[in-house]
């Protein structure tokens, strides 16, 4: 079974409730993902790899993103397809960047927008020959079902597999003190593996809402608001 399987599977009862929230301080946007519409759009990312570029269990993926709701939705699409998330491009089968990063490294690249609203790249659409995440990936299938399994020994993040990396997160949220039903606020980088553990993978893990904050400015705020019981500011 997939990471993302292991991940939203035991969330999808209650699959109404909030699952990531992203706040970006400068923009002054908020946009909440519920456990089904963060599903959602993990299905959509793991059909269009697979269509658009044949990605199948252990074929490395290039992640190059910021913490945000996006990118969210590209990790657990990725994993949910057995893509092994690696922080080079260079070899990998496709190569997720944002607005302003390098392309033609990578086989393929897409080029994630980040807009608060899920809007695409626009008409300029995206550089030489690389592909426009959001407005593409939005039109493939809402369910997702593999093709090819990806068992606990596919690689998943780096040098750790599937098994690994869901054993370490529950570690970390057992050290971070994060439980079921928590609302974890965070300002930390989604860095390769570790920002990704400790503020993404080990909250879902556990059953925990994800409150991100970019560029935080309202932090008192935003723990009011959304009455957070752990800081990972």
């Amino acid at each position: 079974m997939s990471l993302t399987d292991r991940l939203l599977r035991p969330l999808l009862s209650s699959s109404a409730r909030p699952a990531v929230t992203h706040y970006d301080d400068a923009l002054g946007s908020r946009v909440e993902l519920s456990v089904a519409t963060l599903t959602n759009w993990a299905a959509k990312t793991a059909n269009w790899l697979v269509e658009e570029f044949d990605v199948e269990p252990g074929d490395p993926v290039h992640v190059d993103l910021p913490a945000h709701w996006q990118t969210a939705g590209v990790l657990l699409g990725t994993w949910w397809c057995g893509g092994h998330v690696v922080t080079s491009a260079d070899g990998a089968r496709v190569s997720f960047i944002g607005p302003g990063g390098a392309t033609g490294i990578a086989d393929d690249t897409a080029v994630v927008a980040l807009d608060p609203l899920g809007r695409g790249l626009g008409p300029q659409g995206a550089p030489g020959g690389a592909f426009d995440y959001l407005s593409e990936a939005r039109t493939a299938g809402d369910d997702f079902t593999p093709i090819i399994p990806a068992p606990g020994d596919t690689p998943a993040l780096l040098d750790a597999d599937v098994d690994d990396v869901l054993a370490r997160a529950r570690a970390r949220a057992d050290e971070l003190g994060i439980g079921a039903g928590d609302r974890v606020l965070s300002t930390r980088a989604w860095t390769l593996p570790d920002g990704v553990l400790d503020a993404f993978v080990a909250p879902l893990s556990v059953g925990a809402h994800v409150v991100q904050v970019s560029n935080p400015a309202k932090l008192d705020a935003h723990r009011t608001a959304e009455r957070t019981t752990v800081d990972l500011s």
